[in-house]
């Protein structure tokens, strides 16, 4: 439902395109790593993914499932609330192992949250966290790291900001790109897979930032 309901918002909120490197392929049982920059970002990602078919179990803040509607939908489709700072957390990477197990697509976002920032411009991602490292240690799967750009042209900022972002985004219709990219297997101790998955994806950032034309992207 949420692939499907994505299909339908993304692009009433902006003007989405989807590009992928040459080896690029959405392998069943593979981790999805993608930057985070923006509450608006993940609809943007699974609307992508979708267009080739996937419909990824996402790994997300636990305070959503307390939303009404969203937090049914969430649970009735397998996707896995995340508890950060708890030791809650390891059972988290748990069920994302089985879904892997499973052949799903698990979508994680490393960085572990939203950047501080108030403007609206791009950056590349930030510190990763150790449990995709942890992930992918455990169970052996590749990592499809995907970069996104343009969603904090849809919500950046204060609450306030926020809100008159997605009103009015209906009318201003940004232009949003997220890039796929080739498949990786992770190897070394933590930080050094930590240091892989975050190069990949921050690659896979900076192409998508570079199709809009983002100066933080265009000048790295």
């Amino acid at each position: 439902m949420l692939s499907r309901v994505a299909d339908v918002l993304v692009p009433t909120v902006g003007r989405l395109s989807v590009t992928t490197d040459s080896g690029a392929e959405l392998v069943p049982g593979s981790i999805v790593a993608a930057n985070h920059t923006s509450l608006a970002d993940p609809a943007i990602v699974v609307a992508a993914l979708h267009r080739f078919g996937a419909r990824p179990v996402i790994m997300a803040a636990a305070g959503l499932w307390r939303v009404p509607l969203l937090g049914r939908a969430l649970a009735r489709e397998g996707h896995i609330p995340v508890v950060r700072g708890d030791r809650r957390a390891a059972a988290a990477l748990d069920i994302a192992a089985e879904a892997l197990e499973q052949g799903r697509l698990v979508l994680i976002y490393a960085e572990g949250g939203l950047p501080r920032r108030r403007d609206a411009a791009e950056a590349a991602p930030g510190t990763f966290r150790s449990g995709l490292a942890r992930l992918s240690e455990r169970t052996g799967a590749p990592v499809i790291p995907v970069g996104q750009a343009g969603a904090r042209r849809i919500t950046s900022g204060s609450t306030a900001k926020q809100l008159v972002g997605l009103v009015t985004a209906p009318l201003r219709r940004p232009d949003l790109h997220v890039h796929v990219g080739t498949p990786l297997e992770l190897t070394g101790d933590r930080a050094v897979r930590t240091a892989q998955a975050r190069t990949a994806v921050t690659n896979a950032w900076r192409t998508a930032a570079a199709h809009l034309r983002e100066p933080a992207a265009l000048t790295a």
